[in-house]
């Protein structure tokens, strides 16, 4: 089967998530668990980093796979969604699965597909480990998808657990509080297995502290471990570099991060700790590794969409925030950003809190409201009138490519122009 004929397959076949929202979410493991059973259980045969959170856990999981790369190991990543091609969710040392294997495997498996009736993230998290364990990796680093607990990836046994930022996202399935999500999040706190987590929080932590304690897990928080000594950003050959220094124990390491955003520095800490609990436990990760893997992290494995700058004069810049957190994050680096007029090529998905982030939006900025080509997207219409009661002005477009097209047009090269709200649309634009 060809690779265009097998995505087709997996697209129409099975339900999607990132297609229909909330009907494609599977309560229960018992789909992932059947799976993994029919395919003589590969997940078994894997070294897993496993990582949860709210915001964070992609740059996070990005970070550590570079890290691992960068320290001589074959390193697996498995993240989503994917931005531009499906196969961007798997990849060996930053390369991705190949359209043959892609192929083969929907061939070959036709008939366990039809058997077990999996969701589309059940699918493509199966084919992770396949692809994994044929390519013998050293150590995959896995994304969950959804919260944590009945999140498909929950079938590992890692060698750590990672959870980074949690905040309110996907309320519907999750729950409406932060001590509820969080309970979905430690849900990948296995026996005996330590975790760490990127941020302490009054709300969570004692719920991360009670599931840790239950699992006879040792918890660290990276906030509470790791100090920032300097931050700051630089102008380089290169673009503008994140330049931090830190602290852990009696070691002191500079870091320069790609990833500019002002939420990096959360999630290096998490990041710099979970290194450091993996060595314990006998990985071996130099500092010099640690240091050229959050620097290579683009190169090494073709991040994209953390506020990553698409052209100049005017400057664009694009972001998958997608919820409260991740917004106001943006609006940080707004804020520091030099700039006449703002300008907001937006979209959002219909099953997020529209009202909550459009709150917070800036009023200042001129909007240009559009629907990414999906199911759940928000009619720009619609959200432009949504906006309008939160005091934010601007035109509603067709596509999101009509809108950014409007966006640069009416710029003047002293202008800012910001694509976000979704990570469909930011897709749409790179």
């Amino acid at each position: 089967m060809v690779y265009k004929d097998a995505l087709d397959f997996l697209y129409s076949q099975l339900p999607a998530f990132t297609r229909i929202g909330a009907a494609a979410y599977k309560a229960n493991l018992d789909n992932i668990q059947a799976l993994c059973k029919a395919f003589d259980h590969p997940e078994k045969d894997l070294k897993v980093v496993h990582v949860a959170g709210t915001n964070g856990k992609g740059s996070s999981s990005h970070y550590l796979a570079s890290i691992l790369q960068e320290a001589g190991y074959k390193t697996g990543l498995f993240t989503s969604p994917h931005l531009k091609d499906f196969r961007e969710r798997f990849r060996v040392n930053g390369k991705m699965m190949p359209k043959r294997f892609v192929g083969a495997f929907v061939r070959n498996s036709k008939p366990i597909i039809e058997s077990i009736q999996p969701s589309f993230f059940e699918m493509t998290v199966v084919l992770a480990f396949l692809w994994f364990k044929q390519q013998k990796v050293d150590i995959a680093v896995i994304e969950t998808g959804l919260g944590g607990r009945l999140d498909s990836t929950n079938v590992v046994e890692p060698e750590l657990s990672l959870i980074t930022n949690i905040d309110l996202d996907h309320t519907d399935l999750l729950g409406d509080t932060i001590e509820k999500i969080a309970t979905e999040k430690a849900g990948i706190i296995k026996s005996g297995i330590p975790v760490v987590v990127s941020e302490y929080s009054d709300k969570s932590a004692d719920v991360f502290k009670t599931k840790a304690f239950e699992n006879h897990s040792r918890i660290h928080f990276a906030s509470d471990e790791i100090k920032w000594l300097k931050s700051e950003l630089v102008n380089t050959i290169s673009g503008l570099t994140l330049v931090c220094e830190g602290a852990w124990k009696n070691k002191r390491i500079e870091f320069s991060s790609p990833l500019t955003g002002g939420y990096q520095l959360h999630n290096l800490k998490g990041v710099w700790l979970t290194v450091e609990m993996l060595k314990k436990i006998g990985w071996k990760i130099s500092d010099d590794a640690l240091r050229s893997g959050i620097q290579n992290v683009i190169s090494n494995t073709n991040l994209q969409g953390r506020w990553q700058q698409l052209r100049e004069k005017p400057d664009v810049f694009c972001d998958t925030g997608h919820n409260t957190a991740g917004i106001k994050e943006v609006l940080k680096q707004i804020q520091a950003h030099p700039h006449e007029q703002l300008r907001f090529v937006f979209g959002m998905v219909k099953d997020k809190s529209i009202d909550a982030v459009l709150e917070i939006m800036p009023k200042d900025a001129i909007y240009y409201f559009c629907k990414a080509n999906l199911f759940r997207a928000m009619d720009a219409q619609e959200l432009k009138e949504k906006a309008k009661k939160f005091g934010l002005e601007g035109n509603s477009f067709e596509s999101v490519k009509l809108a950014y097209k409007s966006a640069i047009k009416e710029s003047n090269t002293s202008d800012l122009i910001v694509v976000g709200g979704s990570t469909f649309v930011v897709a749409e634009v790179i």
